[in-house]
C-alpha cells in the first residue's frame, strides 16, 4: 500500500509521497514521486498500485517527452493516460493469471506554458481523469482512509502552501499510525504558481518525530478543553441504572 496526497491552492501545488514498498515479507525505500520540468514546464506524477506497472507507464511517458511537446497540462494527462492503458492491454492478462488486479491510480499536478494556472488531476486506471478545482482542493489515493478528516476540516482554496504542507503531513501522519504499511521517509514536492519549477524535500522519521509528539499533546490536550455538559444526561442515566441494580 501507498500514501500518496496531492493539494491544489491558490498559491501552488503540494504533492507528498511515502517511499514504503512491499513486496511479500520484503520491505524497501522507493521514490514514488516523479517530476518532470523544463522551460515553461513543470509536472509531478505519483502513483498507487503495482510498482511494475507503474514504472512501465512512466517510461513510455518519458519517452514521449522526448519526441512530443504539451502546451497544456490536460494534454499531457491523456498522453499519460495512454501509456497506462498500453501497459494494461500488454501486462492485464498475465497480471490477472498471477492473482493481481491492474489497478493503477494516478495523481498528476504541474502548470505547462499554456495553463491559466496550475492545474491537478486524478487519473483512474481506464485512461480517464478527473481535474481537481474549488471545493475538491485535494486528492489521496492508495491508504486514503485514515487522513482524510484533518484535510477536510481545515484544507480551503484560500489556504497558505505552508498550511497545506503542515496540514498534509498531519494527514500522512495520522495514516502512518493507524497503518502498518505507510512510513516514513516521505518525499515533498512543493510548487508555486506561474513559477514552472518544483522543489523536492525529503524528511527522515528524525526530522518529524518531534513534530507527531506536539501533535499528539495537542490532540489531548484539545480534548481536555472540550465542553462536558453535554454528556451529563447520559451519566445522570448511568447513575440511575446503577442505583436500581
Amino acid at each position: 500500500m501507498t500514501y500518496c496526497l496531492g493539494i491544489k491552492v491558490k498559491e501552488g501545488l503540494l504533492a507528498i509521497a511515502d517511499t514504503r514498498v512491499t513486496s511479500g515479507t520484503d520491505t524497501t525505500i522507493k521514490k514514488k514521486i516523479t517530476i518532470e520540468q523544463k522551460d515553461n514546464f513543470s509536472l509531478f506524477i505519483m502513483t498507487s498500485g503495482l510498482r511494475s506497472v507503474r514504472d512501465k507507464a512512466i517510461t513510455y511517458f518519458t519517452e514521449q517527452l522526448e519526441t512530443k511537446e504539451f502546451n497544456k497540462l490536460y494534454k499531457a494527462v491523456n498522453a499519460f493516460g495512454e501509456q497506462v492503458k498500453r501497459a494494461a492491454e500488454e501486462d492485464r492478462v498475465s497480471l490477472e493469471k498471477a492473482g493481481f488486479r491492474f489497478d493503477l491510480n494516478t495523481i498528476i499536478g504541474g502548470q505547462l506554458k499554456d495553463d491559466d494556472e496550475h492545474k491537478l488531476f486524478l487519473l483512474y486506471p481506464e485512461g480517464n481523469w478527473v481535474e481537481l478545482g474549488q471545493g475538491a482542493p485535494y486528492v489521496v489515493i492508495g491508504n486514503s482512509g485514515h487522513g482524510k478528516a484533518i484535510l477536510n476540516r481545515i484544507l480551503e482554496e484560500d489556504s497558505s502552501l505552508k498550511l497545506a504542507l503542515k496540514t498534509g503531513f498531519l494527514s500522512f501522519d495520522s495514516t502512518r499510525v493507524s497503518s502498518n504499511n505507510v512510513d516514513f521517509p516521505i518525499d515533498v514536492a512543493l510548487y508555486k504558481k506561474d513559477s514552472f519549477e518544483i522543489v523536492e524535500q525529503r524528511y527522515e522519521k528524525k526530522d518529524l518525530e518531534y513534530i507527531s509528539t506536539e501533535w499528539a499533546e495537542e490532540l489531548k490536550n484539545a480534548l481536555d478543553h472540550i465542553s462536558e455538559d453535554w454528556m451529563e444526561v447520559a451519566f445522570d442515566k448511568l447513575k440511575e441504572t446503577k442505583t436500581t441494580s
